[in-house]
């Protein structure tokens, strides 16, 4: 092949774009349409509407797959530059000649592979058109018969994502990928070490053995990746003694732990065919990418863009001339604001619940999401800042404040009566409600026991909308700002009779998140507003101003009703925790009929605020107040 052939002069790294230039005599039509036809052809592989001259068009789509196929998901676009009928004849034919610009999109920034190649048409009088006299040198620069391109890629380090220290919480840990090689064992037990290793590894036997049947003679089939640490429970000498088991070292990102934020952080894993498609070009096969919760949502900041390769190969797969080479983009962190200790110790009170339940708590001074757990870790589910629920009780404190607003104070005498109508509906106090507080009683007794009725009566005089501009006032109905797609909470304005009368006691049609409890705790504790954030970088879109705002007065008599929920009320297990003053509210929301419920605790002592959730519990004090009281013990050390 002569030096002249590999000449990479007829190849640039550059982007090029002119207008197409044509023109012909008048014996013959104008080439242009068939130029356009030719790189329509090329873009899309379909050659059929396509003259050719001594060719025909699957044999040119073939031509072009195998020049083409080995790039994978980089896409080229092909231009006509210019086109013109030649000024002699060949051969006493009439030629037409077209430039044509290829450009490969190779990677996120302007360095993009691009050249030029020459295609070349004769005049065919009998049918009056122009038939293309097909070369692979149009497809790139000197191509003969069998060449190709191929891409090869350099992954890019993928980055972190840290706590609010900047440390790293997750960062690429050793792993075992432990699967069946079919080759390392006879056909008479391929079928039986499948069943025994998927029950080593506690994976369902039957699938992992059909999986292995299914696949060729020589595959290796993966069962399971296992963290390659001091909690692998399953031991080399246990895989390699299964006849045709065995494991590749690797890393994958991840957490410290298991359990650690799982529903939060998420996953990574290798690409799948949905996240291939969706990508449009971005993911190809092989990669590395998020599957859930931040490592998908931010997938594009961590990912980074992979360092590309592209040679050109004959047809005896010798490469022949490097042609462009672009260097890995290592990602970026995301920054979070975890505490890494609080979120560990949340996630081990979660690991084992027996229902979806949660654990967030904030830093009131700045809205700081310090631990955001969901449990049980085998759910999946990301309770704590996408799940929402009836609030129960612990709603009681936006229902004071609306009464605050309405002229009250924790000293009004509010009646507690053991019963309350609305609209031919009756409500009642939860079993056990002390007797001694039955009656009137000053609001802040109403609230430190908890009284349903008291707030019950009061439903149709605060009316709807004023509930709704307290819920916002309390952080509740706040829009996102999280970074990380959360909910907060819904309360409707135009809520009447009954279901009013519902909403005042958190039952109804209100609804809360973790988050959202957690935020309207914190922002009693910090006299006004809070906005939570999670992500600090990149730094998410600022949330818009809540419709109503709580003023440092309000915050002061919520603050005082609610220090009394923990002093004689139903919180009254967490008066011992650590030496500052601790105010909080628990509530329970039944849900069906069978008297189930929902369990609640918010808390806050000093600068830390936490709401504990469970979504089967036997009631928020009992259920739930456990879980707050360890946070702000853990907090307190």
């Amino acid at each position: 092949m002569s030096a002249i052939r590999r000449s990479v002069a007829a190849l640039s790294v550059a982007s090029l774009a002119m207008g197409a230039l044509s023109a012909c005599s008048a014996g013959a039509p104008d080439p242009a349409p068939s130029a356009d036809a030719l790189v329509s052809a090329m873009n899309s592989g379909d050659f059929g509407s396509v003259q050719f001259a001594g060719t025909s068009p699957e044999d040119a789509a073939k031509a072009q797959e195998t020049a083409f196929g080995t790039m994978g998901e980089i896409k080229h676009t092909s231009t006509v530059r210019s086109v013109a009928e030649d000024e002699e004849e060949q051969d006493g034919v009439k030629t037409a000649t077209a430039s044509i610009t290829t450009v490969w999109d190779i990677d996120k920034s302007d360095k993009d592979l691009s050249y030029d190649t020459q295609a070349v048409w004769e005049f065919d009088k009998e049918s009056d058109s122009w038939k293309l006299r097909f070369d692979p040198s149009i497809l790139a620069p000197e191509f003969e018969t069998g060449d190709y391109l191929k891409a090869a890629f350099d992954p890019a380090a993928r980055g972190s994502i840290t706590d609010a220290e900047g440390e790293s919480i997750v960062s690429n840990r050793p792993v075992i990928r432990v699967g069946m090689d079919k080759t390392h064992t006879g056909k008479e037990n391929w079928e039986s070490s499948a069943k025994k290793l998927a029950k080593l590894v506690d994976i369902d036997e039957q699938a992992y053995a059909q999986r292995v049947m299914a696949a060729g003679d020589k595959a290796w089939v993966e069962a399971i990746v296992l963290r390659d640490d001091a909690t692998r429970e399953v031991t080399d000498e246990e895989i390699k003694g299964i006849p045709g088991a065995g494991f590749h070292n690797d890393e994958l990102p991840l957490a410290p732990t298991r359990s650690f934020a799982r529903p939060l952080l998420g996953s990574v894993g290798k690409a799948t065919a949905e996240n291939i498609e969706k990508s449009e070009g971005k993911v190809k096969a092989g990669d590395q990418v998020g599957q859930s919760g931040l490592q998908a949502a931010y997938n594009d900041t961590l990912a980074g863009t992979a360092g590309v390769s592209v040679s050109q190969y004959n047809a005896e797969d010798e490469a022949v001339a490097e042609l462009i080479t672009t260097a890995p983009v290592a990602g970026k962190d995301l920054k979070t604001t975890l505490d890494t200790g609080l979120q560990e110790t949340a996630d081990e009170l979660l690991a084992e619940a027996e229902s979806n339940s949660a654990i967030v708590v904030i830093r009131p001074s700045d809205g700081s999401v310090l631990a955001a757990s969901s449990g049980p870790v085998a759910s999946g589910l990301n309770t704590s800042l996408q799940a929402s629920y009836a609030p129960g009780s612990s709603f009681k404190v936006v229902s004071a404040l609306a009464m605050l607003r309405d002229g009250a104070t924790p000293g009004t005498e509010v009646k507690c009566p053991a019963t309350a109508v609305v609209d031919g509906k009756s409500f009642k106090n939860y079993d056990g409600y002390p007797a001694a507080a039955v009656g009137t009683i000053p609001l802040s007794e109403a609230i430190a026991q908890s009284c349903n009725t008291v707030f019950v009566n009061q439903g149709t005089e605060i009316g709807g909308k004023n509930l709704a501009e307290a819920a916002a006032a309390l952080g509740l109905l706040a829009e996102d700002g999280t970074g990380a797609g959360a909910v907060f909470g819904s309360v409707p304005e135009d809520s009447e009779g009954t279901t009013q009368a519902a909403n005042m006691i958190g039952q109804g049609v209100v609804e809360a998140s973790p988050l959202g409890m957690a935020t309207v705790m914190a922002s009693i504790q910090a006299k006004s507003t809070v906005q939570p954030k999670l992500i600090l970088a990149p730094e998410p879109q600022a949330p818009a101003k809540p419709a109503s705002t709580l003023s440092e007065g309000e915050a002061g008599q919520l603050f005082t009703m609610m220090a009394e929920v923990v002093d004689h009320g139903t919180l009254k297990d967490l008066k011992a925790v650590g030496s500052g003053k601790i105010i909080g509210k628990s509530g329970t929301a039944e849900y069906d009929g069978e008297k189930n419920a929902h369990a609640w605790a918010i808390a806050a002592q000093g600068d830390l605020a936490v709401a504990a959730f469970v979504e089967d519990g036997d009631g928020g004090a009992q259920t739930a107040g456990p879980l707050v009281k360890s946070m702000l013990e853990e907090a307190a050390k």
